[in-house]
């Protein structure tokens, strides 16, 4: 194996450069499978959202779209990380974890898993943070296409992988890890695979889990965060269970395929909802508040603009915010 790996050029042994052809093809299975099933579930079809596993053309292209784009960006923002990586590894870290024993993988991988659920959570909490991965979110589709609509700024997961380099572990090996973690979600954005055998259920993030992560159902908001292991959101009080199919996509559609927009159109409602703050305090909190955040008195407020309608706006209810509170109180 190791004769194997070395024999492939230095550029393509990135995980996830080597699983773009498994990518296609698996994205050709499910449209095919859409396809010939669609007379099947006609049935089941319901007006107001697509049916089980449904493709559409424009929306499938938009996230291929953003996917290709969102390779050259995490290019990017990797090749900045690695340069503070680099540096913290070799003059912060007290020691060097070795990369040619099996258990420094495993401890990396479940590193790097932990890390990704508190980025995520993070991102889905705090409005600046969550303006650029609500791009991930805005498709009402759920499937392999959906997983390509990617994000592209990634400031935010380099940000905090940083204590690991600093601890020991190579640079290499945190982005390899982390290529192997997107591969695995990559799988889990189907609703052609039901719930999986309970103790796979139990410890993994599977497609049920992300089906309702994925859902904008009042009940499925901001759960199930977990990239590979779905334990994470057991212990940290994030999980819910699937109990009916959810519906996909934003609070408040976008209604573009447009991928510039899609990318940007929160960051836009942010500059429009700072612009017409009274003072320094809801200016910050309409940056790192979560999503819907409003000023206690905005009620009172009387202005020429009105704020921009944030794309969560559920999540940012009084009500919400307090049951949201009440549960980090109880087991977070």
């Amino acid at each position: 194996m190791i004769d194997l790996w070395e024999s492939i050029p230095e550029d393509f042994r990135d995980p996830l450069v080597l699983a773009t052809p498994f990518f296609a093809l698996f994205l050709v299975l499910e449209i095919a499978a859409a396809a010939l099933l669609e007379h099947r579930e006609h049935g089941a079809a319901e007006p107001s959202r697509p049916r089980r596993g449904a493709y559409s053309a424009r929306d499938a292209l938009s996230s291929i779209s953003m996917g290709a784009v969102s390779m050259a960006t995490s290019t990017a923002w990797h090749s900045l990380g690695l340069i503070a990586y680099a540096a913290l590894y070799v003059y912060v870290a007290p020691w060097h974890l070795p990369t040619n024993t099996w258990w420094a993988w495993v401890l990396v991988m479940i590193a790097v898993d932990f890390l990704f659920y508190w980025t995520h959570r993070v991102s889905h909490r705090v409005r600046i943070l969550w303006a650029t991965h609500q791009a991930h979110h805005s498709s009402e589709y759920f499937n392999f296409s959906t997983a390509l609509r990617q994000k592209w700024n990634n400031s935010a997961e380099v940000i905090m992988w940083l204590p690991l380099p600093a601890l020991g572990v190579p640079p290499a090996m945190i982005f390899f890890a982390f290529s192997l973690n997107l591969i695995y979600q990559f799988l889990l954005h189907t609703e052609r695979v039901d719930t999986l055998w309970r103790p796979v259920e139990l410890i993994l993030n599977t497609p049920s889990h992300h089906r309702v992560h994925h859902g904008r159902d009042r009940e499925y908001l901001d759960r199930n965060y977990g990239g590979i292991l779905i334990v994470w959101d057991r212990i940290f009080g994030s999980f819910q269970p699937e109990t009916h199919r959810p519906h996909y996509g934003l609070t408040t559609p976008v209604d573009t395929y447009n991928i510039v927009r899609l990318q940007t159109h929160e960051y836009m409602a942010i500059a429009r909802d700072v612009r017409a703050a009274p003072g320094l305090r809801e200016r910050l909190g309409y940056l790192f508040g979560p999503p819907g955040w409003r000023p206690s008195a905005a009620d009172r407020a009387v202005t020429d603009a009105p704020p921009a309608e944030p794309d969560r706006d559920p999540v940012a209810t009084a009500g919400s915010r307090l049951d949201r509170a009440a549960e980090s109180a109880q087991g977070r």
